[in-house]
């Protein structure tokens, strides 16, 4: 009985696997055909999602059908522009499950996370806890922390797989006695594609703690349900959802919150009422307190658009797709070894389980087990019309972990010079910098995995120099 309940089983997951395969290769031929056309086997989705043509054609039939003029006003072209707008952001709030937050549009979701920085009340009394995997977008808060006198620390990774030791953090989260306490993290790592546990959200803010929570990279393939979870403040980037429009993100902020952001200045839009041969003014009370200026009021509906489209393909089916392919990736790529029995190449974190998400970040290795540079590697990439992405992704702090550098090393670094860059660094301490970084979507079919594959067979037996040592 058990044994035939298994047989059924393994068939449901097979009739499911082709079932995603066939639903995946039409969505692309009907939806991403320029990728055949031109020949492109496209591999850094986590670099910048791709748009489908029917969102391109529903926004354009948008501004060839309507007139938008500039929001704020009440005439006709105004308020038509208001109204999709504000459709926009209720769609915005309904795909998070969000209704207990403020949205705020941004030019990415690094001017959301700057709004944060700029606006949180660190203080002398203020501590900034962070996670060593974070972007330099979430880096940089560091600076309006320091600035106004307050500490900060970095939560360390392990080595091994690229999280985080709970008992680290704990310790961390529970030794502050700071008035104005920010902890910030990835929700998936932008670059292992990690994804870190939601549940710190919540343990964090029992102890006095404000959370900011990074989405950019988790909300474009995982479900990000903010009634269940609830940071203080999310960062998002549409593009990197759907593809198109660029140029928009949002900062989500929970309205017990909101007042804790002290905004530094005003802007047209942002107040109510000002007086300029007085100094005073009365901001606005909502999400507009933040949106300076004119708003983005005719690629803004475009978010509509392209949110809609995710919808009809579903979250839990995009998941699905990319948990597999990304597993189908792992497994072949680290059975790669050279003749002499050594590894091809090193993947760093745990790609290909329940806790990782469509990213993978990868060192080639030359027989003699020498570090190949991820220049040379992508162009070879280059070459062969692949387009992965390679350097540190913004990210130092997974770089440094995965190319151990000491905290001595780089503090004697930048102490013993007035200035340098990314390859001064690498030529003064002999020591690699970088990696390659594979990333599958919605539009990435079994021979894009298949042709990069055998691209990473090419290597077999083959020594590379490095051109950045």
């Amino acid at each position: 009985m058990l044994a035939s309940l298994f047989r059924k089983q393994v068939r449901n997951n097979v009739d499911n696997s082709l079932q995603h395969e066939a639903y995946f290769n039409d969505l692309r031929k009907r939806e991403y055909g320029r990728l055949d056309r031109e020949k492109h086997v496209y591999l850094d989705y986590t670099g910048g999602n791709l748009y489908a043509k029917s969102q391109v054609d529903q926004h354009l039939k948008e501004l060839e059908g309507h007139t938008f003029g500039n929001p704020h006003s009440t005439n006709p072209t105004s308020q038509y522009a208001t109204k999709r707008v504000e459709e926009a952001r209720n769609k915005v709030l309904g795909f998070f499950n969000a209704h207990n937050y403020y949205c705020i549009f941004t030019q990415n979701a690094s001017m959301a996370l700057n709004i944060v920085g700029e606006s949180y009340p660190f203080g002398s009394d203020g501590h900034f806890l962070l996670f060593t995997d974070n972007h330099n977008s979430v880096n940089g808060i560091r600076e309006y922390c320091l600035r106004q006198g307050g500490v900060h620390q970095h939560v360390p990774m392990n080595y091994d797989d690229l999280t985080v030791s709970e008992a680290e953090l704990m310790h961390l989260l529970s030794a502050s006695n700071a008035r104005n306490k920010l902890f910030a993290f990835p929700a998936q790592s932008n670059v292992s594609g990690i994804k870190h546990d939601l549940n710190w959200i919540g343990t964090a803010q029992e102890m006095g703690w404000d959370v900011l929570l990074d989405a950019a990279a988790f909300v474009p393939t995982s479900k990000l349900d903010l009634s269940l979870f609830t940071p203080d403040f999310v960062s998002v980037s549409f593009y990197k959802i759907f593809g198109y429009p660029t140029g928009i993100g949002c900062l989500l902020v929970k309205k017990s919150s909101f007042e804790k952001l002290q905004k530094k200045w005003f802007a047209g839009g942002t107040v109510r009422l000002a007086s300029a041969i007085t100094p005073f003014h009365f901001l606005t009370d909502n999400h507009e307190r933040f949106e300076n200026g004119t708003v983005n009021y005719l690629d803004i509906p475009a978010l509509t658009i392209g949110l809609n489209h995710i919808e009809r393909i579903g979250m839990q089916r995009i998941s699905e797709r990319i948990a597999s392919l990304i597993t189908y990736l792992y497994r072949n790529l680290k059975e790669l070894k050279h003749s002499n029995g050594g590894p091809q190449l090193d993947i760093f974190g745990l790609p290909g389980t329940e806790n990782s998400g469509g990213t993978m970040i990868l060192c080639f290795r030359n027989p003699d087990g020498s570090k190949i540079g991820f220049e040379a590697v992508e162009e070879l990439a280059n070459a062969r019309g692949i387009s992965v992405r390679s350097g540190c992704f913004c990210n130092p702090g997974l770089d440094e972990t995965n190319n151990c550098l000491s905290t001595q090393e780089i503090s004697n670094y930048f102490t013993g010079r007035s200035s340098g860059d990314y390859y001064d660094m690498i030529k003064t301490l002999q020591k690699m910098r970088g990696a390659t970084r594979v990333s599958v979507g919605i539009a990435t079919t079994k021979a894009d995995l298949d042709t990069f594959i055998g691209f990473s067979q090419s290597f077999r037996d083959k020594h590379f120099s490095s051109s950045l040592i």
